[in-house]
């Protein structure tokens, strides 16, 4: 039998239904995983990671405050948001000679691009700064080790991602494994060192209208014997503690939840440190540490889910024994 134009036309006609009918029918393809932050690899996953490389998953928590911890040690940045960890960076930190600070800090300013007016008008471009001596999170060439003059370099387009994510205010902890962090308050935070030992003196210190809003950070000194409670960078109270014993690390933990008069604080994994996935601060050592009465009542009020803990044996004064705890003066970079 031979075929006509109308057999060809018609042919031709059911071929393209079946085609858009196939296309129709295939299956959308699924959206691409999200880095291995959680699970047994994840730890391998973020060793691995060569210079220039990140992993970010800020779909593990939608919403909530933001935390850096800085590791100089492995020059690593980890990102947590409202206690989950969301991503984990490479970073070049600062040289011989331009060693990065450690210690606690609060992001002061942010501009989308920055030009140092130490080193060459040299672009800095999503700059978040630490200190008003020249120390800033931005994007920046990574060679594998440390290189800056004291900022922490980030990959281009994962500092482009935690801008978005930041607000000022946000606590940052820099820590390397051989130096417990130190606090380093801004000229905001403290006017003068002497504000830290005026603090230190009184037993108990509690103006919250100093700074009625923003993330809330908790410093507790094993060797004063003392914690401080910084908000949007101000400090807002003070107070005279009891330990029971010696602090030996340093410890991280974020306020993942309240209920009831139960707070759930969540172990972040500074450096060097592993604890289990999930890991809540206990009872047991909780009850280490015993605050005065009005004070607690008053500090409960006021933190919210979000708010860091930083445990510390190192002292918070300016005048302590050993390296000195560093208020930074005001001035450009």
């Amino acid at each position: 039998m031979g075929w006509t134009r109308r057999d060809v036309v018609a042919g031709l006609a059911a071929s393209m239904v079946c085609v858009a009918v196939a296309q129709k029918k295939k299956p959308a393809p699924p959206p691409p995983a999200e880095p291995p932050l959680t699970g047994p690899d994840a730890a391998d996953t973020i060793q691995g990671l060569k210079p220039g490389q990140y992993l970010w998953a800020p779909s593990l928590a939608p919403e909530g405050p933001v935390l850096a911890v800085v590791s100089l040690s492995l020059q690593r940045v980890y990102v947590y948001r409202n206690g989950v960890l969301i991503a984990v960076s490479t970073l070049s930190s600062g040289k011989k000679g331009h060693r990065t600070p450690t210690g606690v800090f609060t992001v002061l300013q942010k501009q989308v691009m920055h030009h140092s007016n130490l080193y060459n008008n040299a672009p800095m471009p999503y700059m978040e700064r630490l200190t008003w001596g020249g120390v800033a999170m931005h994007a920046g060439h990574l060679p594998g080790y440390a290189a800056s003059h004291g900022c922490v370099r980030l990959p281009y387009e994962f500092s482009r991602k935690l801008y978005t994510v930041t607000k000022l205010g946000m606590t940052v902890v820099v820590t390397d494994s051989d130096a417990v962090p130190r606090v380093a308050p801004a000229p905001d935070l403290l006017e003068a060192a002497q504000s830290v030992e005026q603090a230190q003196q009184e037993p108990v210190m509690w103006q919250p209208e100093k700074s009625p809003t923003g993330p809330m950070s908790l410093v507790l000194s094993g060797a004063d014997r003392r914690l401080m409670v910084l908000r949007n960078g101000v400090l807002i109270g003070s107070a005279t503690v009891t330990v029971n014993g010696p602090i030996t690390e340093t410890m991280g933990f974020t306020l993942t939840s309240m209920e009831g008069g139960n707070f759930h604080w969540l172990q972040l994994p500074l450096s060097g440190q592993s604890p289990e996935p999930g890991h809540e601060m206990t009872a047991e050592e909780r009850s280490r540490v015993r605050l005065p009465q009005d004070f607690r009542v008053a500090l409960d009020k006021e933190i919210v889910p979000g708010t860091t803990l930083l445990v510390t044996g190192d002292s918070m004064r300016a005048s302590s024994a050993g390296e000195k705890v560093v208020v930074f003066a005001s001035g450009g970079s």
